[in-house]
């Protein structure tokens, strides 16, 4: 058996990942006591092989040497297990379905514009910044005036989307554009939650995060 393969809950992460820190802010939210274990991405542990041997990729939490992978599967099973602390989905059906489907969008179109705004240059970078405003527009209508995306509480869609903003210095440094004049809205709703303790500890500093991505763009042979 594999060292902490065993243990109680163990997240296998790595420090700048948004996806393993949505992970973490769920944990925190649910005041739930865990095992972080960081991953070298460049050597990855057998644990993590064998806990995701489908992606090979983090976020894993293992919940006493049982694996969940993908980072908004995990913070809807944590969710899940622990439902009687700070409930991250809505008890209306309705609107779990619209959490998840935002939650869905940001799973699907952040990451991947966002990357394409510091790994491309010229006409391809433009049409990746245009497509970026984009996703921020379409996801400031949805918040529109509300605390959160859920209203008042802080929920799945928020820990979907938050640890974003700690790249939205490197993409905005990298593309030459701005965030909060594109979509103020989402500037209020940004301070919230960070000013929540399981956001404020777990995401980097993206000063941090843009001297990673810096590094990224020397090991690809973009800069």
């Amino acid at each position: 058996m594999a060292e902490g393969e065993n243990k109680g809950l163990v997240l296998l992460d790595f420090w700048v990942s948004p996806f393993g820190q949505r992970c973490r802010i769920a944990l925190a939210e649910k005041g739930v006591e865990y095992e972080y274990r960081e991953e070298n991405l460049r050597d990855k542990s057998p644990l993590l092989l064998k806990s995701n041997p489908v992606h090979k990729k983090i976020p894993v939490l293992i919940d006493h040497g049982r694996p969940v992978c993908e980072s908004l599967n995990i913070v809807q099973y944590i969710d899940e297990k622990w439902p009687d602390r700070a409930p991250l989905l809505p008890a209306d059906s309705y609107a779990r379905a619209q959490a998840r489907f935002w939650a869905d969008l940001v799973d699907k179109k952040m990451y991947e514009s966002g990357t394409k705004l510091w790994k491309l240059k010229g006409e391809a970078q433009e049409e990746a910044k245009k497509e970026f405003i984009e996703i921020l527009k379409l996801l400031e209508g949805e918040l529109g005036d509300k605390k959160y995306f859920g209203g008042d509480t802080f929920g799945l869609v928020d820990i979907a989307l938050v640890p974003f903003t700690a790249w939205f210095y490197s993409y905005e440094a990298c593309a030459n554009l701005s965030a909060e004049k594109e979509a103020p809205k989402l500037v209020p709703w940004v301070k919230r939650c960070r000013e929540r303790e399981s956001v404020s500890k777990s995401l980097p500093d993206p000063l941090k995060v843009y001297e990673f991505v810096c590094f990224l763009k020397k090991v690809y042979g973009i800069e």
